[in-house]
């Protein structure tokens, strides 16, 4: 039985892979008194009159919202909302998991951006935190810049950010393992969707300056016209050099590959072509731009995919968790830039000297201990950027 077959004979079995868990024994009346009423009302009037303490007398202070429309779930498409459940309980399931950060699913049955806006922000305030999650673009920029406007809690999609922090670490430990600096190195990101632009925009704040963009038109370029405004805002602020062309020219002389984009689309022929010890995150899933074993054999000195089975897998789970739990420490009202800086440095430095080389440059999904490094580092930046209502870092 394969992975699919399995995984979905597991589901049959769980039932779903969270459920509700009372904080509280309520078995005698005076317990049902207090957690109920009459009791409950006292918290309610005092929440009335300072809704701060929704979060000292809820579980608000711990509750992420995961939502999604359903329109890009992982590498299937708009398979709609109800069919995006089962990722959306599994990406809940990972944050109590390695976070401890309660978390639940909500899929909205609409495409309309204003009403997927309206809806959210009309039960943020249950939440501490919301998760955007498979989204697809270019309408995940609108609605997530629109809940910002709107809301004082953080807002996150993850298919952008989280990304993007990991890719950024990864990028960290390569140039650490190679003995190059971010700044110095000519990068090529294939994908211009909702990832591969919120990497360049993450990755040029991380010190980058010199990165091309390709995507199904191929280089883009300030000096040409997109209808897609995403679009326009990266190629205004990348290909610093107006270069034309296919992804074979771009990566000539090129770094760093990054693939967020489709199989097979980067040949050993274009590795041939780039500089010496350059780098290929090639993360299409589940087949990434192009396998592991060609890239190096083409010269790739180190590479990295979105895969659990081969090393340097580029996995998210190691950044939304923590980034989550430190902004919820510090009731942080967003998750800024300095605060995803400070998660991939987090991430990156959770790999010692001694573990660091060529096929490790990422921790571990399992070791529990990122989480912990991530969220210390977040709630920081958060108090240090002037977007916490907390001054003290708990963590």
């Amino acid at each position: 039985m394969d992975i699919m077959q399995s995984s979905l004979q597991k589901h049959k079995e769980w039932g779903g892979k969270i459920e509700v868990i009372s904080r509280v024994p309520i078995n005698d009346r005076d317990a049902l008194s207090h957690a109920y009423t009459p009791g409950v009302a006292q918290p309610c009037l005092e929440i009335e009159k300072d809704p701060s303490l929704s979060y000292s007398l809820t579980r608000r202070h711990n509750l992420v919202a995961v939502i999604t429309d359903g329109t890009a779930v992982l590498g299937l498409g708009d398979i709609g909302p109800l069919a995006a459940m089962p990722v959306m309980e599994g990406k809940c399931a990972l944050f109590k998991e390695f976070a401890g950060v309660d978390a639940f699913p909500l899929c909205v049955d609409s495409k309309d951006t204003d009403e997927i806006v309206n809806t959210i922000a009309n039960i943020a305030y249950s939440f501490g935190g919301i998760n955007l999650e498979d989204i697809s673009a270019p309408r995940c920029f609108e609605i997530e810049a629109k809940l910002k406007e709107r809301l004082s809690i953080p807002v996150f999609h993850d298919d952008q950010h989280g990304t993007a922090i990991v890719v950024g670490a990864a990028l960290l430990n390569a140039c650490r393992v190679a003995g190059k600096q971010p700044g110095d190195l000519k990068i090529v990101i294939n994908g211009a969707g909702s990832a591969g632009i919120a990497i360049a925009n993450h990755l040029l704040h991380l010190g980058v300056d010199d990165l091309i963009m390709v995507d199904l038109c191929g280089i883009l370029s300030a000096d040409e016209n997109y209808e897609n405004p995403a679009h326009e805002q990266i190629a205004a602020v990348t290909n610093r050099d107006k270069r034309h062309g296919t992804l074979a020219d771009a990566v000539k002389g090129a770094d760093v590959f990054i693939g967020v984009s489709k199989p097979g689309l980067l040949t050993q022929d274009m590795i041939h072509t780039m500089n010496d010890k350059p780098f290929v995150f090639a993360m299409a899933n589940p087949t990434p731009e192009i396998m592991p074993d060609l890239a190096k054999e083409a010269g790739a000195y180190i590479v990295g995919t979105g895969r659990s089975d081969f090393p340097n897998q580029i996995n998210n789970v190691v950044a939304f968790p923590g980034v989550f739990k430190g902004a919820l420490a510090v009731r942080a009202r967003d998750i800024n830039e300095e605060m995803k800086l400070a998660a991939t440095k987090a991430i990156a430095g959770c790999v010692t000297e001694e573990q660091l080389r060529t096929d490790f440059i990422l921790p571990d999904a399992f070791d529990r201990s990122v989480a912990e490094a991530v969220a210390k580092a977040v709630a920081q930046a958060a108090i240090d950027s002037g977007v916490a209502d907390l001054d003290e870092n708990p963590l």
